[in-house]
């Protein structure tokens, strides 16, 4: 016979759920989509989820012919997996089951660290990912420093709505800063929440965050000789492309990533920031120049020449529909491009994003209820689904007892997502 809970078992499980979802922290600023459990499965818990299209405009005057300029569309789209599985198992003998309290507690001990394994792989999805690389010499100091994201955001014309700026504590606590100085008036609530609380709210468009734990990212030691040849010839650009061929059939394409050949990788490392000399990034619409240099991040290093990178060099150098499309730079060639690495001294890496880019994927567990075990679950509103199991062994009088949840992050855009570094030389 199952065993089953108790009803103060079952008052806990629904406050630790309640408490699983009030530390869902970062999952309130992100996308989520709810995937269908039984297709995830089939797929081996990958589905590609869509990237935005990005529409081309012509000058056609009234009457004009435009026969020869209807374009061909691109859908570009991005593999989410359902790659995280985490729990927390515990035990408790038949002594220790006399104090409630400690059930409570350990309980509460595995929701908080359940809830933290979320908010930390949305944070390492958007610290590792994200492509906007906003660079200051000095510590964090307030308003100027957040202004500098929005622009970046703006100009490359990723929405103005939904934006979040997740900030390490000190960081935080250094915009903080700005806002308590006695300079500023107080008896308002700006001032007041960030000198009695710490607390920074909205500042130029982004929800700010702060985190007790955060990436740190190294400073580059790749050196400053590294160069990537530009010409056409070269072909260290990139042409988006829906699907390509494989043996006996076709396959999507992921056109987050990029290989490029440049002349030497030694000490360069995965999220390393650059920029590269003559390639200056464009409003992703309008497609004009921001006149602002492009920035870069190393995903994986392949061998001494050659490094995976994100976003692609996607510059329209040979010209066709997809690269017009999804253009997102301008290129000035040259034979040997300067590569300028933007962490010069190691810092934290202060994720920001629009929500768009970074989706949730809650998945569920098909746990059964008549085969031994006493099994609960609850699912929060968005979406991510806790399960609790507990089993009795009747020959130690040992309870076990686990606490489960499933689900995936992806980066769907990075040039939608990015870090802020301070402190840089």
């Amino acid at each position: 016979m199952a065993n089953s809970f108790s009803k103060e078992e079952r008052v806990a499980f629904e406050n630790i759920l309640e408490g699983f979802h009030d530390a869902l922290v970062l999952s309130r600023n992100v996308g989520i989509y709810t995937t269908d459990q039984v297709m995830m499965e089939r797929t081996n818990d990958v589905i590609w989820r869509p990237m935005p299209y990005i529409s081309t405009s012509i000058d056609a005057a009234p009457g004009t012919d435009i026969a020869a300029d209807y374009k061909n569309f691109t859908q570009l789209a991005v593999p989410s997996t359902i790659g995280f599985s985490k729990a927390v198992p515990f035990t408790m003998n038949a002594l220790e089951l006399r104090d409630a309290l400690q059930e409570d507690r350990l309980g509460a001990a595995a929701k908080n660290k359940l809830a933290s394994d979320i908010n930390v792989a949305i944070m390492n999805t958007a610290a590792l990912q994200g492509t906007l690389v906003v660079k200051r010499t000095a510590a964090a100091s307030g308003y100027d420093d957040v202004a500098q994201a929005d622009a970046i955001m703006n100009e490359q014309g990723v929405p103005d709505y939904e934006r979040t700026l997740a900030l390490s504590s000190r960081d935080y606590n250094g915009m903080a800063n700005d806002l308590s100085k006695a300079s500023r008036s107080f008896g308002n609530e700006k001032s007041d929440s960030a000198y009695e609380r710490s607390r920074v709210g909205m500042v130029a468009g982004f929800d700010t965050l702060k985190l007790d734990y955060a990436n740190r990212i190294t400073a580059a030691a790749g050196g400053g000789a590294i160069t990537i040849d530009t010409q056409n010839a070269a072909t260290n650009y990139l042409v988006p492309a829906a699907t390509q061929a494989v043996t006996g059939g076709t396959t999507n394409v992921d056109n987050r990533y990029q290989t490029v050949t440049v002349s030497s990788t030694t000490n360069v490392a995965a999220g390393d920031a650059f920029t590269i000399a003559g390639v200056e990034a464009v409003h992703h619409i309008t497609k004009q120049s921001t006149g602002q240099l492009k920035t870069f991040r190393v995903i994986s290093v392949t061998n001494g020449t050659t490094m995976v990178i994100s976003p692609g060099i996607i510059s329209n150098q040979v010209v066709s529909d997809a690269s017009a499309q999804y253009q997102n730079c301008i290129v000035t060639p040259a034979a040997a491009a300067a590569i300028v690495f933007l962490n010069t001294t190691t810092a934290y890496a202060n994720p920001f994003w629009q929500r768009d880019a970074l989706e949730l994927l809650p998945g569920r567990y098909a746990v059964p209820a008549d085969a031994g075990t006493a099994v609960m679950r609850g699912t929060t509103d968005n979406g991510i689904e806790l399960v609790m199991q507990k089993f009795y062994d009747i020959n130690t009088m040992t309870t076990k007892y686990r606490c489960d949840t499933l689900f995936g992050v992806v980066n769907k855009q990075p040039e939608m997502s990015g870090i802020m570094l301070f402190g840089q030389v």
